[in-house]
């Protein structure tokens, strides 16, 4: 089915690509076409979708494959996809407008609005939105149920949590939970007296001139709505659709390329929030073991070592980014329909990235000063190993040997076996982290594939632990 899918892709015949030729050379527009349709075929998407910012004005977009495979329906640059966790900066926006207008503050209890949910007087707003809040994952739950595309009252959904503890206490570190806006929703409605779906329609999408957002239980309206896919037992099949329900105020929204792109000027230019608040969703949190890589509904992070914002969105079927590279003045949107890892979603929005800046590329290439290569032949050797699942390994210290035998190895593997050979290892300095020194590198896959991983070694020269991203 791969390779049927790779056959269907060629056949597909794209449009034409719309661009204003304002920064983009024909040469760039063929680099970038050829890296899409790379990563497309490495991965077995069946369609994407792009569109390219440069200081405010649009100079490129272009459509891929089929955004329905089983009808031969080519996708187009007015393609729906669902954008998953993207919804998520709406929601942070939200609680900001709401917090301007004096109908609540960022560092109040969730007590205050939801008294009876879990942990309610332990966490704040704002560590519901930065994902420091400790809140366990409800989603996690919902998938074990097997009720992931079955709709759900919200008291539903807490309930999967309410007899979970805290996963740290809150405020101390920062992990991905989807929670956090979950409850973020309900309290927009409690404090606004509107549904979520109301509000965000009339503050947020309105006045943004968002007229091609829905939501995924409103797919039916969305014309060229792409098919989502996913891999299952080799097999590449259409995905079902999450609950409108289950998703909801983390990730439910449906949208075009055009669309977003719409969002993302409203956002930055004060047309949804002030400033100050724009530049606090886009300052990263920090906690007890650091800067966290997030603000308030946005990742805050670097990419070939220039600065990021922006956030990826994951769904039954679908992976998207919308990414803002502000020293450049540089938006990139890629629209995918299909589960991969590494995500075809950010993957595509990397590699144009490089494509339209070719001496960040370059330099990122190149290796820091420094670099033991006695160190890098054992990341070299290892990590094939790792990808694999082999849960031997003679270069592995006895303990973490002991928790690669244990599960971690098939863990490890499944996460990155997909990533395919590594082209290179490229190091990039040390770090320290709780007494150990960390000898870190940039693994390289292919056009905007990469993975930041490292090591630390014991006494004796052995893996003693792993770090990535």
């Amino acid at each position: 089915m791969l390779r049927s899918a790779a056959v269907l892709f060629l056949l597909a015949l794209p449009l034409t690509a719309l661009a204003a030729q304002l920064h983009i050379t024909d040469q760039q527009a063929r680099r970038i076409d050829a890296d899409v349709m790379a990563i497309m075929r490495r991965s077995g998407t069946p369609s994407a979708t792009i569109l390219v910012v440069d200081h405010g004005h649009v100079v490129y977009r272009h459509a891929y494959g089929l955004r329905d495979r089983e009808h031969k329906q080519p996708a187009t640059i007015d393609s729906h996809y669902e954008i998953g966790s993207i919804t998520k900066q709406f929601t942070a926006a939200a609680i900001l407008q709401l917090q301007e207008s004096g109908k609540l503050h960022l560092d109040d209890k969730l007590s205050t609005y939801l008294p009876d949910a879990p942990h309610a007087g332990e966490v704040t707003l704002r560590q519901l939105l930065s994902h420091t809040s400790g809140m366990p994952e409800y989603l996690d739950a919902v998938e074990a149920d097997n009720a992931i595309d079955k709709p759900a009252s919200f008291d539903k959904l807490v309930s999967y949590i309410a007899d979970k503890p805290l996963d740290f206490p809150s405020g101390t570190r920062w992990s991905y939970s989807n929670t956090g806006y979950l409850l973020a929703g309900r309290v927009i409605e409690v404090v606004s007296h509107q549904s979520y779906r109301h509000y965000i329609q009339t503050h947020l999408l309105d006045p943004a001139g968002m007229t091609h957002t829905f939501t995924v239980a409103e797919e039916s309206r969305a014309p060229a709505m792409a098919v989502g896919y996913d891999r299952k037992g080799g097999h590449v099949e259409p995905a079902p659709t999450i609950a409108a329900s289950v998703g909801w105020a983390a990730g439910f929204l449906v949208s075009t390329v055009d669309d977003l792109q719409k969002w993302n000027a409203a956002l930055q230019s004060g047309k949804i929030i002030t400033a100050a608040d724009y530049a606090l969703m886009s300052t990263p949190i920090s906690t007890e073991q650091g800067d966290a890589g997030y603000g308030l509904g946005l990742f805050v992070d670097r990419i070939d070592e220039q600065p990021r914002i922006g956030h990826t969105g994951g769904s039954l079927g679908f992976t998207t980014a919308n990414e803002y590279f502000p020293k450049q003045a540089m938006q990139i949107i890629a629209f995918t329909n299909f589960v991969d890892n590494p995500e075809p979603g950010e993957t595509i929005t990397t590699a144009i990235f490089e494509d339209l800046n070719p001496a960040i590329a370059s330099a990122a290439t190149r290796p820091n000063s420094g670099e033991n290569t006695a160190v890098t032949a054992k990341v070299e050797a290892f990590f094939p190993q790792m990808q694999a699942g082999q849960g031997y390994s003679p270069l592995v210290a006895a303990k973490l040997k002991k928790k690669m035998q244990a599960g971690l190895a098939k863990r490890l593997a499944s996460e990155f076996k997909d990533y395919g050979r590594p082209s290179a290892f490229i190091f990039k300095g040390t770090h320290i982290q709780a007494g150990k020194t960390f000898y870190d590198y940039v693994i390289r896959f292919g056009p905007g594939s990469l993975l930041r991983f490292g090591i630390a070694l014991d006494v004796d020269g052995k893996i003693a632990s792993i770090s990535m991203g």
